[in-house]
């Protein structure tokens, strides 16, 4: 990964992989440099929803995970892509969009449907991508 950095290119290099942190607390901390722990989920919750997950990709910079992107599935039709994050001081560099390549690499070799939901300031970063808005999404509210 090659990116410019105060008038110079810096090259980074950045690990993908579908093997799990070693530490979900490093998860934890991802989720919680952005802002998006706001069900208070544990360390156990986060490894059990990666590890329940049917598709799910790590960035790491050596051994840091600096970013990952999870779907779930029935393996026959539809794929929601949700949790895709990097870290804020890895951001813009391309690596939210190479896991999502891997991601939706993943589904087209599955034959199965990628979607997501996003908050209205992303959809523009996805639509580069190449996702494109089809539906309104709904939500229900429930006591945890």
């Amino acid at each position: 990964m090659r990116y410019k950095l105060g008038g110079i290119y810096v090259i980074k290099k950045i690990d993908y992989t579908t093997q799990p942190p070693g530490n979900f607390e490093e998860l934890l901390n991802l989720y919680e440099s952005l802002g998006w722990n706001s069900l208070k989920l544990t360390v156990n919750d986060l490894e059990r929803m990666c590890k329940q997950s049917w598709y799910a990709v790590y960035a790491f910079d050596k051994q840091q995970l600096v970013g990952m992107g999870r779907v779930i599935s029935d393996g026959v039709i539809t794929a929601i892509i949700c949790g895709v994050c990097v870290l804020p001081s890895y951001q813009s560099q391309g690596i939210g969009k190479e896991i999502l390549n891997r991601i939706t690499n993943h589904c087209e070799q599955n034959k199965v449907i990628p979607q997501l939901l996003c908050v209205e300031s992303l959809e523009s970063y996805y639509k580069k991508i190449g996702f494109k808005k089809f539906s309104v999404g709904m939500t229900k509210n429930i006591n945890r």
